[in-house]
């Protein structure tokens, strides 16, 4: 019986972790220590998308971890895709609060991309996208939303946390609730199974 190949997560995403503990998956993280703004501000200059850069930023940690530890590694990025363009994360409050002022009543999308690498080869990939569209709330309920969960959600891109109050602040979404949150266990998993990291 041959042994179950490691299984790494190239990222220390706090989410992330949380995921694939939470279902019983053995694993070990590494940050991958890549320069994330210098690959988006290249590949935005060659014209590529939201969806194409989410999957390029999951292949370069792969890749890169992939390149030093023997296993199955994990690369996961996820970008925000409003009206076609690419939005980044913000760093204080206020811009929050005009972010979240912009897509209200809107519709926009998450591109979850995911690349599982192996002797440093992009072994398996998949770019899951969801839809979401957020209500048109008001700005009370907006300012308090933003005073009962700042400073935390500035570590989404969309300044929400789907599986916190951030649920609240849409009335439709469509697809996979675990992409949304940053790794699309379903369509890993059956990977991980298939190369013999998680039993049948």
């Amino acid at each position: 019986m041959s042994l179950a190949p490691p299984i790494i997560l190239a990222s220390t995403s706090a989410i992330r972790i949380h995921l694939l503990k939470s279902a019983g998956v053995p694993f070990e993280t590494e940050r991958p220590g890549v320069d994330e703004a210098t690959i988006k501000d290249a590949l935005l200059a060659e014209g590529l998308g939201p969806r194409d850069i989410a999957d390029a930023l999951a292949e370069a940690k792969a890749l890169k971890v992939s390149r030093r530890r023997p296993g199955l590694v994990i690369g996961a990025d996820q970008t925000m895709d409003f009206e076609g363009a690419l939005f980044d994360k913000v760093e204080t409050v206020e811009q929050a609060r005009e972010r979240l002022k912009l897509i209200r009543g809107k519709t926009h999308k998450l591109h979850c991309g995911m690349v599982v690498a192996r002797d440093g080869v992009a072994i398996w990939r998949e770019v899951v996208t969801t839809t979401l569209r957020m209500r048109p709330f008001n700005d009370d309920y907006l300012e308090g939303y933003l005073q009962r969960n700042s400073p935390a959600i500035l570590s989404s891109v969309g300044c929400y946390q789907l599986e916190g109050e951030g649920v609240q602040l849409f009335d439709k979404i469509e697809g996979d609730y675990f992409a949304i949150l940053g790794l699309a266990l379903i369509p890993l998993f059956d990977l991980l199974r298939r190369h013999g990291a998680l039993p049948l």
